[in-house]
C-alpha cells in the first residue's frame, strides 16, 4: 500500500507539473484576477533598468547607439535563431542572436487555425500584453493583409489568429523565447516604438539556402518568398 501510495504522489507531482508548465493559458488568467492586473508601465519599470543595460552593453559592442531608430527581428524557424537588428540612417548592425526556445509546427506558412504552424511573412507587432499568461508577449498582425489576400483567394475562411512573441518556453504557434528575452525584447520595442519594428518569419535563411515552396501550397508562397528574401537581403544590406 505504501508504495502505491508513493507512486501516485509521485504520479499526481508529475501531472501538477505538465499543468503548471503547458497548461498556463488556463490557470494564469485566475492567478491575475488574484494578484491584479499590470500595466505596461509596470512591467518596464520592474524589468526596464535589466534590461537595457544589458542591452546597451551589446549595442556598444556592435558599435551602434542606443536606443536605435528602428529594429528588425529575423526568426529563422529551422535553425531556431531570432536576430536583432538595429538601423540609425542607413547604418545597419546585428545587435545580438537569441534562441527561440520553442516554436511548434514545420517549415511552410500558416494557414489554418489549430493547425500549430508558426506564420512565415512580414509583420508588425500589434501591442504588448504586460499580463501574458507566458510572462510577457507582443502580438503579431498575422494574419496581415498578404495572408488574408491569399486566404479568401484559397476558401480558407479561418487562417488563425492571436500569434505572439512570448516567455516561456512552450508554444502552440507563436514564439516562445523565454524570460530573460522576453524582457530584453520587451523593453527595446518599448523604447524604439511599436511602429518602428518589424518582424520577419523566414523557414530557413535565404543566405544559406534558397527558400523552397513545400508541397501542397498554393503559388503565393513563391511570391511570399521573394519578398521575405529581399527584406532579409535589405536588413543585411546584402
Amino acid at each position: 500500500m505504501k508504495k502505491i501510495s508513493v507512486i501516485s504522489f509521485m504520479v499526481l507531482i508529475a501531472i501538477a507539473g505538465l499543468l503548471f508548465i503547458f497548461g498556463r493559458s488556463i490557470w494564469y488568467p485566475y492567478y491575475v484576477n488574484v494578484v491584479g492586473q499590470r500595466s505596461v508601465l509596470d512591467v518596464i519599470e520592474k524589468y526596464g533598468v535589466r534590461a537595457e543595460t544589458s542591452l546597451a552593453k551589446e549595442f556598444d559592442t556592435a558599435g551602434m547607439a542606443y536606443p536605435p531608430e528602428s529594429v528588425s527581428f529575423i526568426a529563422i524557424k529551422d535553425t531556431n535563431a531570432l536576430e536583432v537588428w538595429a538601423h540609425i540612417g542607413e547604418k545597419s548592425k546585428l545587435i545580438k542572436t537569441y534562441p527561440i526556445k520553442a516554436a511548434s509546427g514545420v517549415l511552410g506558412p500558416k494557414l489554418i487555425e489549430g493547425d500549430r504552424q508558426v506564420p512565415e511573412g512580414i509583420y508588425k507587432i500589434l501591442h504588448f500584453n504586460p499580463n501574458s499568461s507566458y510572462h510577457l508577449s507582443m502580438k503579431l498582425d498575422y494574419p496581415n493583409s498578404f495572408d488574408l489576400k491569399h486566404a479568401k483567394k484559397e476558401g480558407r475562411n479561418e487562417p488563425g489568429t492571436n500569434i505572439f512573441i512570448h516567455g516561456k518556453a512552450v508554444s502552440i504557434g507563436c514564439l516562445a523565447m523565454g524570460d530573460p528575452a522576453i524582457e530584453e525584447l520587451f523593453t527595446l520595442v518599448h523604447r524604439v516604438g511599436k511602429a518602428n519594428v518589424e518582424v520577419i518569419i523566414t523557414p530557413v535563411d535565404p543566405s544559406e539556402n534558397e527558400l523552397v515552396k513545400p508541397i501542397g501550397y498554393g503559388d503565393w508562397v513563391d511570391e511570399l518568398y521573394q519578398n521575405i528574401t529581399v527584406k532579409i537581403n535589405e536588413i543585411r544590406k546584402t
